[in-house]
């Protein structure tokens, strides 16, 4: 009898070739006549495994072969994103493969986007199609169990989660918090006269207290003894752990998640921060209930409308929870890195001086002066892309086929945009290591347009931070006084090293010291800060 072997094609235009004459061989009167039934079996088994094979093969390469370029696929149980200082290699492989590029594990496929304009055109034009996020494995199936607004899918628990942080945290809605933001800036302020050299301290401070209070309704605490906050902040650290590339297997692997036994401790950090979470809903329930007045709060407004949202128990209080926990990290860390810019470019931080006595004069800044000082705001927006708060960025997934520059980007396929590469845009930001606040600056001193100028501080599309306007008031209100105050100085015996932030999802700096010089009598600075509310 004669053996016959299915042989694959050096090349991939031959496929099509060999699929036909391999099905034309043992589909002849000869081969069908001469054979024992069990063969004709055999065969046709053979013949439909092999076309499967052939078939897909021819599906796969079409499909890659239009994919954006990238470094060659690794195995799937590797990682295709690097490990280890992951924002800087992607930065690297950006300059090397192009504005937006492909990485490949097993049949995994990672889009990378690394500059500006793709970032609009993918993340935002497209945004409809790339809202959802891919599964994250460990953080949000395991740990999240699929509760977490950061990792949630697109999908009716989706749209009825963003329903529910629309109304408490729009614009209109967020400048009522701003007596709130504005008593605790200033105690954050008199704290940096008190000790300028716990600088992130402070920050820390100030973001916990504000968030707890507009979260919860809880009284804003003097310190970080506070157990409500060191409990919470254990849970962010949690996270952050977590979700950071290459921690668990089950992210390549997923069905490790259903192995027994397998990250017994994502099951305790559930525990605890569900068990929190469910506490501090509790308390601000038990508070409304018995007729204190804890004013608004974000978690009084989804116990006082339930009908509005429709989440149950659980995704309430994970919704409030991870809320407070992105809020006050985010902020605090977008302070810091402003007061080290200070530092670092006095001659620059003297134009904020120079826009704050002409405009404010010798009274106290306000919130109702935001908009009013275009170069401290210039500053902030220099300083937040200059070091992201979020460097890497969070995943998002193409719910279906769609085009791009050339390029097919098939339904299911990870997106992610780099702010870190984003950030380094030579095209967008002109000697984008450099730090330059004039760059958002129009010729007569206005702050540009969106059009004419744009980074992604909160995240992209439909997807973007819902505390945005919260978290930019707050380091409005901040800084203002702060300026208003001080000359921020680097201290002389603790050099500030600007590259030494770690590589976590919300990136903070190891640690930096600074000096204050008050630009009015400490007297007067305590005086007026004491005396003014708004």
């Amino acid at each position: 009898m004669t053996h016959r072997t299915l042989c694959f094609p050096s090349s991939i235009g031959q496929i099509d070739d060999v699929s036909n004459s391999h099905l034309a061989a043992i589909s002849s009167p000869d081969f069908l006549s001469n054979s024992h039934p069990s063969l004709l079996v055999g065969a046709a088994a053979a013949t439909t495994i092999a076309t499967y094979l052939v078939r897909k093969a021819i599906d796969d390469s079409k499909r890659l072969s239009t994919l954006p370029p990238g470094p060659p696929a690794k195995w799937f149980w590797d990682s295709p994103i690097p490990l280890h200082n992951t924002h800087l290699e992607i930065s690297k492989l950006t300059e090397q493969y192009g504005d937006v590029f492909t990485l490949r594990s097993g049949n995994n496929i990672t889009i990378v986007i690394g500059r500006v304009e793709p970032a609009l055109e993918i993340l935002e034009t497209h945004g409809g199609i790339t809202l959802s996020r891919p599964e994250l494995v460990a953080a949000g199936t395991m740990l999240s169990r699929g509760q977490r607004l950061i990792s949630q899918p697109a999908g009716d628990l989706f749209k009825r989660m963003c329903k529910a942080v629309h109304e408490p945290l729009q614009p209109k809605t967020a400048m009522s918090y701003a007596p709130l933001q504005f008593e605790a800036a200033k105690r954050y302020v008199l704290n940096m006269l008190e000790r300028p050299d716990l600088a992130q301290h402070h920050a820390e401070l100030y973001a916990a207290t504000v968030t707890l209070k507009l979260t919860y309704g809880k009284s804003a605490p003097s310190s970080f003894d506070d157990p409500d906050i060191k409990r919470i902040h254990k849970v962010i650290k949690h996270f952050s752990r977590v979700v950071r590339p290459g921690e668990y297997l089950a992210q390549r692997l997923p069905w490790l998640k259903n192995v027994p036994g397998y990250a017994p401790e994502l099951k305790e950090y559930r525990q605890y921060e569900l068990g929190l979470f469910y506490e501090q809903v509790g308390k601000t329930k038990s508070a409304i209930e018995g007729g204190e007045d804890i004013g608004p709060s974000f978690t009084r407004y989804l116990l006082e409308n339930p009908e509005v949202h429709g989440l149950t128990p659980d995704e309430t209080a994970y919704l409030a929870g991870t809320l407070y926990a992105a809020g006050s990290d985010t902020t605090s860390v977008g302070m810091s890195t402003i007061v080290l810019a200070a530092a670092k470019y006095p001659d620059l931080q003297a134009k904020i001086h120079a826009e704050i006595d002409t405009i404010i004069s010798d009274r106290v800044p306000t919130p109702d002066d935001m908009h009013t000082l275009p170069y401290l705001d210039a500053f902030t927006q220099e300083a937040l892309r200059w070091r992201p708060i979020v460097p890497l960025g969070v995943m998002h997934k193409a719910t279906a086929d769609f085009a791009w520059n050339g390029y097919h980007i098939p339904e299911g396929t990870a997106i992610l945009g780099c702010h870190w590469a984003i950030s380094r845009d030579p095209v967008a930001f002109h000697d984008p290591e450099k730090f330059d606040p004039q760059r958002w600056l129009s010729a007569d001193g206005q702050l540009k347009s969106q059009k004419e100028i744009r980074y992604f501080t909160y995240g992209f599309g439909r997807r973007v931070c819902p505390g945005q306007h919260v978290a930019n008031r707050s380091m409005f209100i901040t800084m203002a006084l702060l300026f208003w105050a001080f000359r921020i100085a680097e201290d002389p015996a603790h050099p500030i090293d600007v590259d030494a932030y770690d590589a976590n999802n919300v990136s903070h700096h190891r640690g930096f010291k600074v000096a204050v010089e008050p630009r009015r009598s400490i007297e007067e600075i305590k005086q007026l800060l004491g005396d003014f509310s708004i």
